[in-house]
């Protein structure tokens, strides 16, 4: 368990992060044509998952605009973004945005992707959905970076995840 804050009032999350150094648990998340997707599909491949409460606030979705821009360069790397939203919302947001370049996954039919990867909100307004987090794998599902945001207002270190992709 972590404690974070939104607007600097404490919120808990359950579970822990995964390790750097260990294996991704393994997950199925729903894409945007509502067909279940397991991190398997993606085996061979560097992976960043962009974990965030909702697609519809404002850093949510730049940050998913900014892990866009790093994706149309780097053909490579699978960027993943991750939360709660149907995935309805995912496909208005990246058709509006012009993002085609992402993966937009959503945790609607499995809390287990949010609780293996500690980041699911276990209380204040917002319990129920993912905290703001960055979790970079290897090619082997091997993590090599985290970042549990510690406050959902802020953004990810870029640097530091794009630093990781290699």
């Amino acid at each position: 368990m972590a404690t974070i804050t939104l607007h600097d009032n404490e919120i808990h999350t359950a579970g822990d992060m995964p390790k750097v150094g260990s294996k991704a648990p393994d997950f199925t998340l729903t894409d945007t044509d509502l067909n279940d997707v397991s991190l398997s599909r993606w085996t061979g491949k560097k992976k960043l998952l962009s974990i965030f409460p909702s697609i519809d606030t404002p850093v949510c979705a730049l940050s998913t605009r900014k892990f866009g821009d790093y994706a149309r360069e780097h053909d490579d790397t699978i960027m993943m973004m991750i939360s709660g939203d149907l995935p309805f919302a995912h496909k208005r947001f990246c058709s509006v945005e012009g993002v085609d370049n992402v993966i937009s996954l959503s945790t609607m039919r499995s809390t287990d992707f949010a609780r293996n990867f500690g980041v699911m909100m276990d209380d204040g307004p917002l319990a129920g959905l993912t905290a703001r987090a960055i979790v970079v794998l290897d090619e082997n599902d091997t993590v090599v970076h985290t970042e549990l945001v510690g406050e959902i207002g802020h953004e990810p270190d870029y640097d530091a995840a794009l630093k990781a992709l290699g």
